[in-house]
């Protein structure tokens, strides 16, 4: 679906290139995190990648052409909800969607449909002036579907949502995949990216040479070992076990048999600890 190769662009007056010899590809129908520290580069790559940068060094494919050379027929075909919402403020949220779709060419989806699949249906007729930031991030995603695209651009898409809304929102994600759509996505978030995504690169000095999925990379950075907490007169107790020959140490058996075992769990890395392996602690 999008195929980049060798990518390289600096904006002007900038000391060095945001983007240094980046080669990635988004299969069709897959959900693709790029993660990154800020100003790592993930924005611009989105950007080159929707034709809104030019002047780029490499390769930028998507749909199997060049980007900039499918003209408007291209715009029909993707959706994009950035991470400040695009919307018109003094418009209500029916007619912020109605005025969108009279940019495409071709059918586009029924505004109410997709303002209830965001849970916004009673705000339908509210000026968007009054939404939170949380409520215009669910329009800015309702905009980005009305022309019910193949390719979906999605950058930081849960800002500003309370626990239980941005659960929704990632289960829409998947659903979107489930349906047929590609989803390439930026986040800081690397719960979410663990959660939705099936392959994540990070993207550190201008490339992104890892790229893996969120399980493969937990594991390989993480310790084959197996952590117990048992209970104690006091406090619990913890111990830890390799996982090779596990089944045949006695300790481990002897602990199993004990009746004293409060919790279990493999101390594989989490993806924030990846994260902080690969592209540091701090932002850039």
């Amino acid at each position: 679906m999008i195929s980049l190769e060798n990518l390289s662009y600096a904006y002007p007056r900038a000391q060095t290139a945001t983007l240094a010899g980046l080669s990635l590809d988004v299969k069709d129908g897959e959900i693709f995190g790029l993660l990154g520290p800020s100003g790592s580069g993930k924005s611009t790559t989105q950007k080159i990648s929707m034709g809104l940068l030019q002047d780029f060094g490499g390769k930028a494919l998507v749909f199997g052409q060049p980007v900039g050379s499918m003209g408007r027929k291209f715009f029909n075909r993707i959706g994009v909800s950035f991470e400040l919402p695009t919307l018109y403020l003094r418009l209500t949220a029916m007619e912020n969607l109605k005025l969108y779709a009279a940019l495409y060419n071709g059918p586009t989806r029924d505004p109410l449909e997709l303002l209830t699949l965001l849970g916004l249906e009673k705000d339908a007729d509210k000026r968007v002036s009054d939404f939170s930031k949380g409520m215009k991030m669910r329009l800015n995603l309702c905009r980005a579907l009305i022309n019910d695209p193949d390719l979906l651009f999605l950058d930081e898409p849960t800002t500003g949502q309370d626990p239980a809304r941005a659960r929704l929102t990632r289960n829409l994600i998947r659903q979107l995949k489930e349906e047929g759509k590609t989803i390439f996505l930026t986040t800081h978030n690397m719960a979410e990216a663990d959660e939705v995504c099936d392959r994540v690169g990070f993207l550190v000095k201008g490339r992104a040479d890892i790229i893996d999925t969120p399980a493969n990379l937990k594991q390989k950075h993480g310790q084959r070992v197996l952590e117990v907490t048992t209970t104690a007169p006091t406090d619990s107790e913890r111990h830890t076990f390799p996982m090779e020959d596990l089944g045949a140490n006695k300790t481990f058996l002897n602990l199993l048999q004990s009746g004293k075992i409060n919790t279990m769990h493999t101390l594989e890395a989490s993806l924030d600890d990846v994260f902080i392996k690969v592209a540091g602690s701090t932002d850039d």
